[in-house]
């Protein structure tokens, strides 16, 4: 199976045949741990999250994703916007050989129980983990760099 490929300030990527997506993605937390999806299209573990159909907005398309990937049902109050990731090198290149730039729109949700997590079947699991943890995991570059930001933010 041909898997997904993610890039990221990366001089080898391919360059983008379809206009710009546009999506949304969540830095889950519980425990002091976050929230990540093995992605079932590259194998790589990435933050819950993804494209916004033409008609939503960024946070009806973050709690829709939201439920889809983990059956967790969020309000939009429990939305807190964190910031835009638009830097032009941000690509993903796709089985179907779709080539995309993508912008998202990071969000963090503190959860304050702990919910059930019912995996989609665009993952192969679901798991709660700590930053120490994080760095051994072969994450989505797309989506690697909003962790460590997150995290460098949270230290400073």
């Amino acid at each position: 199976m041909i898997e997904a490929k993610f890039y990221y300030k990366n001089e080898n990527a391919p360059k983008p045949n379809k206009p710009n997506h546009i999506g949304a993605c969540a830095i889950i937390k519980y425990n002091n741990k976050i929230l990540l999806e093995k992605r079932a299209d590259s194998n790589r573990w990435a933050l819950i999250g993804g494209g916004l159909k033409i008609d939503e907005s960024l946070e009806e398309g973050i709690i829709r994703e939201i439920n889809e990937e983990t059956g967790i049902i969020i309000s939009e109050e429990s939305l807190g916007f964190w910031k835009m990731f638009s830097d032009p090198s941000r690509i993903a290149a796709y089985p179907d050989g779709n080539i995309v730039r993508i912008t998202s729109a990071a969000y963090i949700i503190n959860l304050t129980e702990n919910h059930k997590l019912i995996c989609s079947d665009e993952s192969e699991e679901l798991k709660y983990f700590t930053y120490q943890e994080l760095e051994k995991l072969n994450i989505a570059e797309t989506h690697r760099h909003i962790i460590n930001e997150y995290f460098s933010s949270m230290i400073s």
